[in-house]
Formats: C-alpha cells, structure tokens, sequence
C-alpha cells in the first residue's frame, strides 16, 4: 500500500515542545514550494506505476499555505503519480488557521481528511505549549469543519503537560468525546533536545511531571476509550469504527512510503532517504541539480529493529510467518529465545506476536530487549 507524505514546513510560531523540522519565517516559501514541485517530478519513478493509497500533508503546519499553493502540490502529484485508488488525503492544521473560508478553500481540493492539532481544552497548557489557538477555538474549529462537510477528522491530545493536572486531562477527556469525531492520537508530552521546554527543565524554569502521574492519566484515557466504545490500535492511536489512519498505518505495517520536501524521509523496503533538513540548502541544491539527500542501506539487523518498532506497537503484532519469510535462522533464533525470557508480557494470537496491552505505555523496555546487541 504505497503512501506520499509532503513536509511543508512552516509554522506560525514554534511549539515548546516540538523538535520537527520547520520554520516560523515564510521567506523563501515560494522557492521551496517551487523545489517541492520539481522533487515530485523527480521521483516520479519510486512506485513504478503502483497505486497510491494515501496522502499526506504535515509539517510544520500545512494549512499555513494558499490554495493555490496547495492546488500545485496536487496537480503535480497527479501528473506522476498512479492517484486512481487513492483512499486517503489528510491535511494537518492547527485550529486557528481554520476559518470558514480557509475550510472552504480546503474543501475544493482533494483532502477528504483533517488532522487537527488540538493537544489540550486548557488556556495555561496552550500557553505553556507556545500554542498560537485559544481553548475556545479548538472547540469552535472541530464544529466548523463538520458544518462545512469534513466527516473525517483526527485530532491530537496531549498528556502529561506540566501545568495540567489529571483532574484537567479528565476534563480535556470529558470535552473531546463531546465531540463528533471519528480518530484521536494521545501522546504523552516528551522532553526533546533543542526545544523551548528541554531549555526550561535545565534551566529549573519547568519541571516535567512524575512518571507515575503520567501513567495514571494514560490508564484514564484507557478507561474513557474503553467507556466510550473506541478501539485503540497503536500505542498512540484510537478511532471507533475501525476508522483507522490509512497512511500512519501504512507506516506501522512496514510499507513503502515517498517522502517530499525539507527533511522529508522515504523507505522502499530495503533503504532510506532523507532529504536536507535545511529550507535554503533544499531548495537551492535542487535548483541547481546537486544532490539534496543521503541515504542509507538497511541491513538484516536494521530491518529486524525497525519491525519491532513499528508493528509490536499495533493491535495487529508480528506474523509468525511474516518473520520465518523475511529474516535468517540467526534473527528468528535470537527473537525466539529473547520471546521465551519475556513471555509473561507477550502473547501468541491468530499466530502473531503481540504485546500484551497492559504493557503498550512501557514497551520501551521489552523492544530494547529484543534487539541486536550491536
């Protein structure tokens, strides 16, 4: 299932939190857009004709640019790429660039999907986020896109702020499944090297919250997917339904996947390609035909590491047949006598190897066990 994701990246302003590539400054946006066009074209060849199933829009914040700017990105998609099977085109934005008339716009182009970055109902979390929308308008934002006919829509929480308490996440809880909507991602708030919060913690100007607290507001949120019908799929992911997220998935499941833009990562089954991290350098070697990635070559171990990564996290697990297929003796006897140390955290169902779900939130530990030493 062939997926394209394009990075636009830009943002209002940055995030506390976040350690994605991006830029608060618009300079150059048209010679990267300008870059990202011709980058399509370029990799026009990687799926030989396959039919792409999703697509998808991040960033950054990817609702920051025009309609015409975002009607390019698609033409020049449809004119390389085999689009006739496509099931899913999400668009990430943040809330308050979500207007009538921005909504309107967007729902002239093919996305048929909005992944909304609400991440908390609380104005002392958002400001502590550096987020650029009110409390009031993560509400407002949700109603208006399904009053202008967005019946897909994912929206992000996040958890173990250090200025909310569980009592507020409950209430976070409490407002969301209020809401008519179909998929949410929850992560739990991260401290990430070069961001605004990791300086505050190492400066004492924040401190980030027990584990334990951490831990009893994931076991709430449990309760409330469990209370309110919803299913949860991935570590991070939960839709009712079976609305799940196409592309995400995609990725999960070990699929191949085109990466466009600044940063932007790919993987055709045996190797990676990121492209440069740098808006300027992006845009200008590609101007002038010089190289604008690196790549890498995966090795068996790399393969046997990034699978346990990806699929453990997931309701569906590892195939046992999946494994005998795709790995030598030496790999499936490591996984095999790393499995029996650890079996009572793991289980054998519809033959796969899964985690056990009361051990999702700390599988951290179990996935370094069954690794390669290198």
């Amino acid at each position: 299932m062939a997926g394209i994701y394009i990075h636009i990246p830009f943002c209002k302003q940055a995030c506390s939190y976040c350690n994605f590539h991006f830029s608060t400054t618009a300079k150059h946006r048209e010679e990267i857009v300008a870059a990202m066009l011709k980058e399509i074209e370029h990799r026009a060849d990687f799926f030989n004709g396959e039919a792409i199933k999703s697509i998808y829009l991040g960033g950054g914040t990817p609702s920051i640019l025009n309609q015409a700017e975002l009607s390019s990105i698609f033409k020049q998609l449809e004119s390389h790429f085999n689009l006739n099977d496509l099931k899913e085109v999400t668009l990430e934005a943040n809330p308050d660039d979500l207007s009538k008339e921005k909504l309107r716009e967007l729902k002239e182009l093919p996305i048929n999907r909005l992944s909304i970055g609400i991440q908390s109902f609380h104005q002392k979390d958002l400001d502590f986020m550096n987020r650029a929308h009110s409390a009031e308008e993560g509400i407002a934002t949700v109603k208006r896109a399904l009053d202008m006919g967005f019946e897909k829509l994912s929206l992000d929480l996040i958890f173990g702020i250090p200025t909310s308490t569980t009592a507020d996440w409950e209430a976070n809880l409490r407002q969301i499944f209020s809401l008519d909507f179909d998929h949410l991602s929850a992560y739990a708030l991260t401290l990430e090297e070069g961001t605004l919060f990791h300086h505050q913690v190492k400066s004492g100007k924040a401190k980030e919250i027990e584990d334990r607290e951490v831990a009893e507001q994931y076991n709430l949120l449990q309760d409330y997917i469990k209370n309110e019908s919803w299913e949860q799929y991935e570590l991070s992911n939960y839709c009712r339904n079976e609305q799940y997220a196409i592309h995400n998935t995609a990725y999960w499941m070990n699929e191949k996947y085109l990466g466009i833009g600044p940063a932007a990562h790919s993987y055709d089954g045996a190797k990676r390609r990121w492209n440069l991290a740098n808006n300027h350098l992006y845009y200008k070697h590609i101007h002038e035909g010089k190289q604008y990635y690196e790549t890498e070559q995966l090795s068996e171990i790399d393969r046997y590491h990034e699978l346990l990564i990806s699929r453990l996290r997931t309701k569906w697990g590892i195939p046992k047949t999946f494994l005998e297929e795709t790995f030598s003796s030496n790999i499936l006897e490591h996984f095999t006598n790393k499995l029996s140390k650890l079996s009572e955290y793991f289980e054998e169902k519809d033959d796969r190897y899964q985690i056990k779900r009361a051990f999702w939130f700390t599988s951290d530990n179990l996935l370094e066990q069954l690794m390669v030493d290198s």
